[in-house]
């Protein structure tokens, strides 16, 4: 099969990644072998290359994927009770970043897999989706609803899911005030999903740019401003896409007694500033902060984007051009969520 693989790490500009020729993965026996349709492109996938992430190497990075099953390891045995169960071949799936979890640890025994020290990853510490086959765990590939062609639904894989796990710990309620700092790919998936859930609830969305506030505003934002603004109303409930860390210091002094702040971020940028603990921490403000996904995650949230309905818009690009992606990436110079075309 066809893969980009990535040896070394190194400048995206010298385009780390390189087109082999790789063996087709065998499935195990509660795995599944998945055709791969696409796979979305993602900075995590960037940090991977040039080595800000370590992964196993070599390796096949992606972990936004939407394909066919192909080949189950097992079929499912009744006599035995053995075997896959829960997909059939020619089923669209779609893969995450979690890869795998241990299943024993107090972690996932409380469904927190993405808390677990021996979960895997998908795309760093197994191979991914920037090839055209790659094999998954039966438990780790979800359905997808038949409402998303694949290039929409790769998007949702990630920064849907992931923007879905922020608004589950924010707790949000009827009435309540919410912030939202930066408007990227998770940010505009959030608000489509507050809206749906809390139409009455005020939207107040700090970005960088006029763009991301116009884009805010179609999508419902009762308010715009920047970062180190201060909106009208003080908010109950806030959420950070940034990799800023000034922006932690600005939303806790904006944040409302006993409010919560939530905090998406694999790492900030930029250091968080000292925060005087009288003006930004007192009367009971909470800070808590995403870590991966869990299974439950993509469970819920697949369905719920179909009934919203929440559409992405994409950019199609070949296999081959996988390095050209993230050097868009990095120069933010890809207009909407960039996807990775290799069959179908």
């Amino acid at each position: 099969m066809k893969a980009m693989v990535l040896k070394k790490p190194g400048p995206i500009e010298g385009k780390p990644l390189k087109v082999v020729e790789l063996p087709i993965p065998k499935p195990k026996e509660k795995e599944i072998l998945i055709k791969v349709s696409v796979c979305g492109v993602c900075h995590t996938d960037l940090d991977e290359a040039e080595g800000r992430l370590a992964t196993k190497l070599p390796v096949v990075p992606g972990h936004q994927i939407v394909g066919r099953v192909e080949e189950l390891g097992r079929p499912f045995d009744h006599a035995k009770g053995r075997g896959v169960t829960k997909h059939k071949v020619g089923d669209r799936v779609g893969v995450t970043w979690l890869y795998s979890s241990c299943g024993k640890c107090d972690f996932c025994k409380k469904g927190q897999e993405n808390l677990c020290e021996k979960a895997k990853w998908t795309g760093k510490d197994a191979d991914g989706g920037y090839a055209e086959y790659m094999v998954i765990g039966e438990d780790y590939a979800y359905p997808i609803p038949k409402q998303f062609t694949d290039s929409q639904a790769a998007p949702l894989l990630c920064a849907g899911v992931i923007g879905y796990r922020t608004l589950r710990l924010a707790e949000i309620k009827k009435g309540e005030t919410i912030g939202l700092y930066g408007f990227g790919a998770s940010a505009h998936i959030v608000i489509q999903i507050i809206k749906h859930k809390f139409p009455d609830n005020q939207i107040f969305v700090f970005t960088k740019t006029d763009q991301h506030a116009e884009m805010a505003k179609s999508l419902g934002a009762n308010w715009t401003g920047r970062s180190g603004d201060e909106p009208p109303v003080k908010l109950d409930r806030i959420m950070d896409f940034t990799p800023v860390g000034e922006c932690v210091r600005d939303a806790l002094k904006v944040l409302n007694k006993g409010g919560r702040l939530v905090i998406n971020a694999i790492r900030k940028e930029t250091p968080v500033p000292a925060l005087d603990y009288a003006e930004y921490l007192w009367l009971e403000k909470e800070i808590k902060s995403v870590a991966n996904v869990t299974r439950r995650d993509a469970e819920e949230f697949l369905p719920l984007a179909a009934q919203i309905p929440i559409v992405p818009t994409v950019e199609e690009f070949p296999l081959e051009q996988a390095n050209e992606v993230l050097l868009r990436i990095k120069q933010s110079k890809l207009k909407a969520a960039g996807v990775l075309r290799i069959s179908g």
